[in-house]
């Protein structure tokens, strides 16, 4: 198995602003304001303290690829994205160990248009990997 760096917690939150304050109260600090991500519809902050970096993702509209998760899971991390040296051989080796793409590569704003595609696994639930 290609070796994965944790990049983010992914963190999903009703209302983008209120939650960056709650993380700094934690002693986070923003390490990039919100940008507006308008394939997924959604605003996105990264925060960081001690080593680790959260992201902060909020639905900026119903048809967000993130609103049906906001109502069902609340304000919750729902996802690890992972970098890899390698990302064309991890892509290949998560998929042959049972986990599915639930979308194609796509650009992410928030990450200077790198792609990331988001996978699932029925026994860890939803990853994400930097393509």
């Amino acid at each position: 198995m290609p070796t994965l760096k944790i990049h983010h917690i992914g963190y999903l939150v009703k209302k983008i602003e209120k939650a960056k304050k709650s993380f700094e109260a934690l002693g986070y600090l923003v390490e990039q304001d919100t940008v507006y991500d308008d394939i997924r519809k959604v605003d996105i902050c990264f925060l960081v303290k001690d080593g680790y970096r959260v992201e902060l993702i909020s639905p900026v509209s119903g048809d967000s690829v993130v609103s049906g998760l906001l109502k069902k899971y609340k304000n919750a991390p729902y996802h690890v994205c992972y970098e890899a040296a390698d990302p064309e051989a991890a892509y290949a080796e998560l998929t042959a160990n049972g986990f599915a793409a639930i979308d194609t590569p796509t650009p992410a704003p928030a990450l200077g248009g790198s792609k990331v595609v988001f996978l699932t696994s029925p026994v860890i639930g939803m990853i994400e990997l930097i393509c």
